[in-house]
């Protein structure tokens, strides 16, 4: 039995009508949590309350993933786990898993709507008119930046495009997004201007393919950026991940602006030229490398982060001797390395020469040591700098000890307030001062204005 959308009291005593309660739940890329957030942003601007999980719901909205066969499996967990927790909500099921036409998302019960892909800007249009949930606007409230604080999150997630024209062998997303589409620079610089109104000090630019932005449109991306630092106020941009074959002088003469900051995801996939070629990659070693040296030389403090493919079919002892070699001269902040896993409907799930389970095992190993490695020599690097935080938490007034929060490259730091505590939402000067316990984090001591231009001892 569906709930109705009843008006009652809430334990607040304000009236608020018990059918319009709404827990969106995201897997996969960052892609998807910004499609999320705008999701929350609509629903809000129709009257509903959007929740967490521990709270109950009435409508229940999961944005699934299906990357890989393990993402599958995550997102139907998923999806059988919301039903339990809310039995009586609606349930809208979006995202990669429910586009490719599983038939297990179909098949699920208590699923009221999919939502494909290519319908995902219009998902609260469409929920609203298919499960005749009349719109409120008289009750809504407007406050992205509060939806964001309550989940202990900063940072805004921006879609700025969405599919992509390249088809690597691995990949499912070409066919899962489709071609590729770009928003408009008015409707991004507004976006981000609300946010900036309500708060919101740090955005991230994310797309499928975020170097492709404006192909459709005769922008790019690096124009898109210049306009972001012209027009708006936000105090820091971010950029997800891009691919290493985008990028141009114009794009590099954008970090002059200290509002952009050092970090960028440089998808590697492997150190082997052949394996780069079986997985249909346009970026060969040798380019790569002149990229990130360039980059370095251009960008101080320049922190580049990749992901690497571990096991891909065919992949020779040589080939991966060639990739921990590559990878270790990189120098890379951090390496997100994972076994490959065929996926259905993917050029590379038919080839041959595939690796067994125990060598994929050792081979990762081997390369989180190096990432490990080179993780700890970066951290030692920034010992006794001076940088600003954008320390984590709700700016609910709370002022703690110790905040966390990273550093304009994207390396964590843990803050230690000396005498003022610290609010969430804050930036922080700090020295960065030492190495936290764990070894994977930074120290930060906090900058008092009248301590400027002393010698502080770290």
């Amino acid at each position: 039995m569906r709930r109705g959308l009843e008006i009652g009291p809430d334990r607040h005593g304000a009236a608020l009508s018990l059918g319009r309660r709404v827990h969106i739940t995201t897997l996969g890329c960052r892609l998807n949590e910004a499609e999320s957030e705008e999701w929350a942003e609509r629903f809000r601007d129709a009257g509903f309350r959007v929740v967490d999980a521990s709270a109950p719901a009435d409508l229940v909205v999961v944005n699934t993933c299906a990357v890989t066969q393990e993402a599958v499996r995550k997102s139907r967990g998923v999806l059988r786990r919301s039903q339990r927790a809310n039995p009586g909500a609606r349930l809208i099921v979006s995202g990669c898993l429910a586009t490719l036409g599983d038939n297990a998302v179909s098949a699920e019960t208590g699923v009221d709507l999919i939502v494909a892909n290519r319908d995902k800007d219009r998902l609260v249009e469409i929920a609203l008119a298919t499960l005749n949930l009349p719109a409120m606007p008289e009750t809504a409230k407007n406050d992205s930046a509060g939806a964001l604080f309550a989940r202990g999150r900063q940072r805004a997630f921006i879609k700025i495009q969405d599919g992509c024209r390249y088809s690597c062998t691995f990949c499912i997303t070409t066919v899962a997004r489709g071609a590729e589409r770009s928003r408009t620079d008015a409707e991004i610089i507004g976006a981000i201007d609300r946010l900036v109104a309500q708060g919101i000090r740090e955005v991230v630019l994310t797309g499928v393919h975020l170097g492709g932005y404006g192909s459709d449109s005769g922008s790019t991306l690096s124009d898109l950026i210049a306009r972001i630092l012209g027009e708006t106020g936000i105090p820091r941009v971010r950029l997800g991940s891009l691919e290493p074959w985008d990028l141009g002088d114009a794009f590099w003469r954008n970090f002059e602006d200290p509002r952009l900051m050092p970090h960028l995801h440089l998808p590697l996939q492997s150190g082997s030229d052949p394996v780069l070629r079986r997985m249909a990659r346009r970026c060969k070693t040798v380019e790569f490398g002149g990229l990130v040296e360039e980059g370095r030389a251009r960008v101080p403090d320049l922190n580049i982060t990749t992901d690497i493919i571990v096991g891909f079919p065919g992949e020779s002892e040589e080939d991966w001797d060639d990739t921990l070699a590559f990878a270790e001269s990189m120098r890379f902040g951090h390496i997100h390395a994972f076994a490959y896993s065929p996926r259905l409907g993917t050029r590379a799930a038919e080839m041959s020469g595939g690796i067994d389970t125990e060598t994929k095992r050792r081979r990762l190993g081997a390369l989180q040591d190096i990432g490990l490695r080179m993780r700890e020599a970066i951290l030692r690097e920034q010992i006794g700098k001076t940088v600003e935080i954008l320390c984590e938490g709700n700016p609910d007034g709370e002022r703690r000890e110790t905040r966390f929060g990273y550093t304009p490259n994207y390396l964590p730091v843990q803050v230690a307030a000396r005498e003022t505590a610290i609010e969430g939402n804050q930036l922080v000067e700090v020295v960065l001062s030492r190495l936290g316990e764990s070894g994977l984090a930074l120290v930060g001591q906090p900058i008092d204005p009248k301590d400027r231009g002393i010698d502080i001892q770290v």
